[in-house]
């Protein structure tokens, strides 16, 4: 396991102690499946939990500590609700970061820090800080509105993305032609340079307090083209050794460069020549992560669970391979849940089931995940097509 250290450990052996001699509440901002698992294996630390979502029927409501319904863009809401707790963690980006500069100023402890969540929640200044830190990324222009978008005709083929509010696919539309901006978001965006890219990967790394980090194995990803959304990713990437160390060295001097205690994913573009472009940041445990939970040592949810008391790393190490497939809604059926197929699924050996709690479905939305195992890349394969098939999400 790789652990990156430029400061020294003692501060941090310290603050274990006191850390593990407290009874430490834990606040999670946003109640969906990434906090669901985050708490499934806090669990196992004795951890409690409080969260703060607008849901109702949040997936973690029925598994935390205490659940409170509330706006997370609103200031007042999300620091009343972090006063009282130790430790503030986010699970979606789209929160209200300047009560999360109060908390840290009554010395909170705030994951990530509220000055890399600012950078990395808004597209342009995303793209930015690539620039300003020499982190290969696609080239890009910032866009005021559809009339400015219709002037950067010689920049199409482009991909053109708001700058907040977008996530799993949504926020995001390709721009081929001036046909295609008559629909185009008409506010600011990014218009980032279409790639053309051999393969989508995407590497987590963790950093403590104390700026030490560990990274995990680079993982691929294949896009739903329906949902723009990760359909099943492999780990480990079927890349070669040179290419896996490139992408965790980049992924490291993102991470470096926000300067910020989390849990991050960097995802890239791989391209044709061996040239590795950084797509996007997600400061918090991710979709390309979910197969850390059979696939390696400690997962991503663990590693979580370990910064907020004060743990040391787990080994992000390799168990074995694994596929990770989505499950997401049907099109067609929205309403009450019905996984057809499961019974002929849950027979299949190395297969394991994480569903999110959701008792509603619809088109495209993310149900849960199976995570398979093995030890070939063909055979992990041929399982996920089977499941692929015979697994169903309808109303």
């Amino acid at each position: 396991m790789l652990i990156v250290s430029s400061i020294s450990i003692i501060p941090y052996l310290c603050n274990k102690l006191l850390f593990l001699l407290s009874n430490k509440k834990i606040g999670i901002l946003g109640g969906g499946q990434l906090g669901r698992m985050l708490i499934q294996q806090g669990l196992n630390y004795g951890m409690q939990t409080y969260v703060l979502d607008k849901d109702e029927d949040a997936p973690c409501m029925d598994i935390c500590t205490k659940f409170h319904r509330g706006n997370l863009l609103d200031e007042e809401t999300v620091f009343t609700f972090g006063a009282s707790l130790d430790a503030i963690i986010i699970e979606i980006e789209h929160v209200n970061v300047e009560a999360l500069e109060r908390l840290e100023q009554l010395g909170k402890m705030v994951i990530p820090s509220s000055n890399a969540l600012s950078i990395i929640k808004n597209k342009s200044l995303q793209k930015q800080f690539y620039r300003e830190k020499n982190i290969p990324t696609a080239d890009f222009r910032w866009i005021a509105n559809r009339a400015e978008l219709l002037e950067n005709e010689d920049f199409f083929p482009a991909f053109l993305k708001l700058n907040e509010l977008g996530y799993d696919g949504k926020g995001v539309m390709p721009i081929r032609n001036e046909a295609d901006c008559v629909d185009a978001f008409d506010q600011p965006a990014l218009l980032e340079k279409f790639v053309d890219f051999d393969k989508e990967i995407s590497v987590i790394v963790v950093r403590n307090f104390v700026g030490e980090m560990v990274v995990y194995p680079v993982v691929e990803c294949v896009f739903n083209p329906v949902y723009n959304l990760v359909d099943y990713l492999i780990s480990p990437a079927r890349i070669t050794e040179e290419l896996q160390v490139k992408a965790q060295k980049i992924a490291l001097q993102v991470v470096e460069g926000l300067r910020s205690p989390g849990i991050f994913a960097v995802e890239m573009f791989l391209q044709n020549d061996g040239t590795i472009l950084v797509n996007e940041t997600a400061p918090r445990a991710h979709n390309s992560g979910h197969q850390t939970i059979e696939g390696n040592f400690s997962s991503q949810f663990d590693q979580q669970a370990r910064l907020l008391l004060g743990l040391p790393f787990g080994s992000t190490a390799l168990k074995s391979m694994s596929l990770m497939i989505n499950l997401v809604g049907e099109s067609g059926y929205a309403g009450i849940a019905v996984y057809e197929g499961l019974e002929e699924v849950m027979k299949m050996e190395g297969v394991f089931l994480h569903l999110y709690g959701k008792t509603e479905t619809r088109p495209g939305r993310k149900m849960g995940h199976i995570t398979i195992v093995g030890t070939k890349y063909e055979d992990l394969i041929e399982k996920a097509n089977f499941i692929r098939r015979h697994l169903k999400i309808k109303a």
